[in-house]
């Protein structure tokens, strides 16, 4: 992508990547064309280096998505900007000049004028790094790059030209600048004053009250800060004002104010929550606007209810576990009519176990009772080589932990998959990620660290409790923590993990790039057949869940090496571009999913999330979060909830157990949703049902209401159908050609269409 400019041209470039100042003095936006050139040379970061040959990139959008696909890295982004002092007023806190840079993916260091001032998001006052050391931490991607400077710092040259110079290192997957804020501003009163909306859920009691918590902070050391605080909520439909509330507030240096309010609504409608605070002194204001969250998802009846997969796959002597999930008010009866010699099941729990010998395919007639009536259903056993017919629902660590993890953080959460009830909408499993392991003893046994001093016996408490456990290594000699990997151990690794009573692997590439760093597919294939092997051998029944990214396009081969499922992309964060970005790009490898074979856009980022081991509730907006769970259903997708399962709220809750929006995911015909119509401001996906009804996604990709059209013949459907709205588990009637649905900023609607009886 390297252009060469006329000398006319060049100056006119200078103009085009100058700082834009219009109608906004105080403010410096830096989003137009950067220079741009790959590779690393530490005189790019110099005012003398001339880069007349270098290209241009937008810094919005990673530099994979601009030419660059599949470049790992140095590269090196320039910006020459007039820093004028007319963004200096009068305010009193505004002592401070920022440069917000968006996000980096991996690493990054930044250089004004020669001068290195950040690296990785923290402000660097010391000498210019030579030595390259910084690439060896792996860089917070996530973390929005946002470096503060004295106003007096001689690394600024105001009212002259500036450069601003960004050397970046990507380890792997999208590489380089991305996000929305790239600009010069002096700091002002919101880099002081907090308004801290996320540090507790909203509380929901019964169908009309909603009470929600929050918190003034002051930042500064020194600073003294009055004035009022004004909080509204405001119906979506039609802004008419539900609730408002004004007080005074005064905020001592480092100080705290808690607020909190309650107001009564209907808990289903969609509403915005406006707080708002005005300085007393110089009349600046601050506002934060957030979505209340708004539940859709009915009630579970008191009557019984039979939920989760409706089919079940096996292999021969490989140990059974299943739990019938059933919701419905205690207590609960269960029998299984024609279950085949081998299995029985527990009639106090619904955990069916034992083992089955031959291959077949065997037709269980479920029931659940109580008082109140009773519930019936077939499930399908199907005794092959091929098992998660249906995508693994349950929990993972990462998101929520990270390397944090321990045994009793498991327990805990095993706990609360049951105590919650997730366990009754058919989530089953309770998968340990990267930070458990110690080493390899003189035997080749792997040996789990301190943090897990029993994992048989973890095992067994997970199992006792009606679910299933996972586990995570990396084909490489060390895991992306920098524990031990499997590397030269996959047959003993696979024994320990069937003899402690895994059922699932997370098989991640991580150090194995540096046996095969620039791999063809068949090195790419290697090490995931070796493990491949080794599982068969271990007898008993674990989900091989392929982690490289998407690379080489796993999902074309991913089943050829016993894959059960195979991550797509890079890692997920709680963002909407983040998500939005991962999970429209799955229209690729949509034909290559089937019953056992799952492509996986990674763990779902809802409730409270944080990587370990400090947490922060996701910041995806409740639309977004209702776009996250119907796209992932219609994807066929894996869903393993990343968040804290102690600290479930009812929002999340209505999310994770809409038992007619997981039966999507749930589907036996295994089929993943198709894109059958895309916009600049909208998408329509849909997906084959096995009982020939189609379930169909809107999303709505802008930040404003919509009305989304849905034309039949896109569905390729005839006649007269009967439409469903699965979030709210309602019917709304029937439909030939055509129908539109209002479909909130970044929100989503997710209907059934069925033939009428």
């Amino acid at each position: 992508m390297k252009k060469l400019f006329t000398l006319t041209g060049f100056f006119s470039l200078l103009w085009i990547i100058s700082c834009n100042y219009t109608n906004k003095p105080n403010l410096c936006t830096l989003d137009t064309p950067w220079k741009f050139k790959t590779g690393d040379d530490l005189s790019w970061a110099t005012t003398a280096f001339d880069d007349l040959s270098w290209g241009t990139i937008d810094p919005k959008s990673v530099w994979e998505d601009q030419g660059y696909k599949g470049y790992n890295g140095f590269a090196w982004y320039r910006y020459k900007t007039l820093i004028r002092s007319t963004l200096r007023d009068q305010k009193r806190v505004t002592d401070s000049l920022q440069i917000r840079l968006g996000k980096i993916d991996d690493c990054d260091q930044v250089f004004l004028n020669g001068k290195l001032i950040g690296e990785n998001g923290r402000v660097i006052y010391g000498e210019m790094n030579t030595s390259g050391d910084f690439i060896k931490t792996h860089g917070r991607w996530n973390l929005e790059r946002r470096y503060v400077l004295a106003q007096d710092d001689p690394r600024i040259q105001w009212d002259k030209e500036n450069l601003i110079a960004v050397r970046s290192y990507d380890h792997g997957g999208p590489g380089g600048m991305f996000g929305k804020t790239f600009e010069i501003s002096l700091t002002g009163l919101r880099d002081y004053l907090k308004i801290d909306l996320a540090a507790t859920p909203f509380i929901f009691s019964g169908d009309t009250l909603v009470t929600k918590e929050f918190s003034m902070i002051n930042l500064t050391g020194t600073e003294h800060f009055k004035g009022e605080l004004v909080v509204e909520a405001v119906m979506c439909d039609n802004d008419i004002r539900i609730f408002s509330d004004r007080s005074l507030i005064d905020l001592a240096p480092h100080s705290k104010v808690d607020k909190s309010f309650s107001y009564k609504t209907n808990v289903s409608s969609p509403a915005l929550l406006h707080v708002t605070f005005k300085e007393a002194t110089t009349r600046e204001e601050i506002s934060e606007i957030v979505e209340v969250p708004y539940i859709l998802t009915p009630e579970s009846p008191a009557t019984p209810r039979i939920n989760g997969a409706r089919v079940f796959g096996v292999r021969p002597w490989s140990p059974f576990l299943y739990k019938v999930a059933a919701t419905g008010h205690p207590p609960l009866k269960f029998r299984a009519s024609d279950l085949p010699e081998g299995l029985v099941i527990n009639p106090e729990n619904g955990l069916i176990t034992g083992s089955l010998k031959k291959k077949g395919e065997y037709v269980v007639k479920l029931t659940v009772e109580n008082q109140l009536g009773y519930a019936d259903r077939d499930l399908k056993i199907m005794v092959g080589d091929l098992i998660s017919l249906t995508p693994p629902m349950g929990w993972n660590s990462w998101n929520c932990w990270g390397l944090s993890v321990s045994d009793k953080k498991v327990r805990q959460s095993a706990d609360a998959m049951k105590s919650s009830g997730l366990i009754e909408h058919g989530w089953s499993y309770i998968n340990i990620d990267d930070g458990w392991e110690d080493t390899h003893d003189k035997d080749g046994n792997i040996l789990a660290n301190s943090k897990f001093p029993d994992m048989p016996g973890l095992c067994n408490y997970v199992h006792s409790l009606g679910l299933k456990i996972g586990i995570y290594s990396s084909p490489g000699p060390k895991t992306c923590g920098g524990y031990e990997g499997s590397y030269g151990f996959e047959a003993k690794d696979a024994m320990n993990y069937a003899t402690w009573g895994i059922d699932y692997l997370k098989y991640d590439w991580c150090s194995y790039g540096k046996i095969a760093p620039d791999p063809t597919v068949e090195q790419m294939k290697r090490p995931y057949q070796e493990m491949k092997h080794a599982l068969r051998k271990a007898n008993r029944d674990i989900h091989y869940s392929l982690c490289q990214y998407g690379m080489g396009d796993v999902w074309t081969w991913g089943a050829v090496v016993d894959g059960n499922s195979w991550r797509t992309t890079g890692d997920i964060e709680d963002t909407w571009e983040s998500m939005s970005s991962i999970g429209f790009s799955q229209w690729t490898c949509s034909s290559s999913a089937a019953p056992g074979r799952w492509n996986d856009p990674d763990m779902l980022v809802v409730g409270w999330v944080g990587w370990g081991p400090y947490l922060h509730y996701t910041r995806l907006t409740p639309n977004e979060q209702y776009t996250h769970i119907t796209l992932w259903s219609l994807l066929a997708a894996p869903l393993l909830i990343g968040c804290d399962l102690n600290r479930l709220d009812a929002f999340t809750m209505n999310l994770l157990a809409n038992d007619e929006v997981l039966a999507v995911n749930q589907d036996p015909l295994g089929k993943q949703a198709l894109r059958v119509r895309k916009t600049d401001d909208y998408e329509v996906w849909a997906r084959d049902l096995g009982d020939g009804s189609k379930a169909v996604g809107l999303f709505n990709n802008t930040e404003k209401l919509l009305y989304i059209p849905v034309e039949m013949h896109d569905l390729q459907l005839d006649g007269k159908w009967s439409m469903r709205d699965l979030w709210t588990q309602s019917e709304l009637g029937k439909v030939r050609t055509h129908f539109e649905m209002k479909t909130r900023p970044h929100g989503a609607r997710m209907v059934k269409l069925s033939q009428p009886d």
